[in-house]
Order: C-alpha cells, then sequence, then structure tokens
C-alpha cells in the first residue's frame, strides 16, 4: 500500500507496510507475556522487607565489583539483571494473580493458546487459508468458552 502526499512543492512517497506493524504488535504481545511474573513490589513498603532487599543487592553487588575490564557488557549487565531478579525473588517474592473467571482452566488455557498460534500464523504470512483457518479456531474457541461458562453458572 501507497500514500503519496505533496508537501511544500515535493511528491513524498510513503511506504506503508501493514506487516511491520503487525510484527511489531507481536513483539509487544510477547514482551507482555513475560509481564506475567511481576514481583511483590507492594512488600517493598515494610520495613523489614525492604532492608532485606537492600541487604541482598548490596551483597549480589559486592561480588561484581571484581570484574575485569575486557569482559564483554553484555555479559555483565546479564549477570547485574540476573543478580536483582533472584534478589527481589528471595526477599520480595512474586505477584500472585487473582483469577477473575473461576470456570477458567487449565483446558481454557490450551484452547486460548490454540487461537494464539492460529493468530501468529496469519501474521506470519496472511494467505486465504491462514485466514480461514484463524477464523474457524477463534469461532470454535469462542463456542467452547461460552460453553464452558455456560455450564459453571448452570
Amino acid at each position: 500500500m501507497y500514500w503519496m502526499c505533496e508537501v511544500s512543492g515535493e511528491l513524498i512517497v510513503i511506504q506503508v507496510i501493514a506487516k511491520v506493524r503487525e510484527r511489531l504488535a507481536v513483539g509487544k504481545q510477547a514482551t507482555q507475556r513475560l509481564d506475567r511474573h511481576r514481583f511483590n513490589l507492594s512488600k517493598l513498603n515494610a520495613l523489614e522487607v525492604r532492608k532485606q532487599y537492600q541487604i541482598e543487592i548490596t551483597n549480589r553487588f559486592a561480588t561484581l565489583e571484581n570484574w575485569n575490564e575486557d569482559e564483554d557488557v553484555n555479559r555483565i549487565w546479564g549477570n547485574i539483571k540476573h543478580d536483582i531478579q533472584i534478589s527481589a525473588k528471595e526477599s520480595v517474592g512474586m505477584h500472585e494473580w487473582k483469577q477473575q473467571n473461576p470456570w477458567f482452566d487449565e483446558e481454557c488455557s490450551g484452547t486460548l493458546g490454540q487461537r494464539k498460534r492460529a493468530k501468529m500464523q496469519w501474521v506470519q504470512d496472511p494467505c486465504q487459508i491462514n485466514v480461514d483457518n484463524l477464523n474457524s479456531v477463534i469461532r470454535e474457541v469462542s463456542t467452547y468458552f461460552r460453553n464452558k461458562k455456560g455450564v459453571f453458572e448452570s
């Protein structure tokens, strides 16, 4: 798809590729999926937990002070990130997600994963077969969820 517009006497052709936008959206979804494992930061309001976290971080960074300048910066950053995450897990703990739909179980999660895989396949290759497959899977999953919720409510 091309959009053409004229700006101050010059013709500027702007090429917009929908696939790039979709892939960026998929990348954003992937990062949001990683956010499911969040630290329980509200525990840092307690003085004891905050002190314990500070001690953990201080102890872990004491070992990093002896790094060699010849070492790879990315590897060092990976070590720092890993140490911060381990310290947070040990002292703060992980945020527990509340289940909003009590009827949603592991089988529902698998069905939802099937829909996500069909969408990813369509994003990677938007041919008619993948469009039809995605529409079919969306119908099946919606029907499954509707039935599951109906059984739970009755």
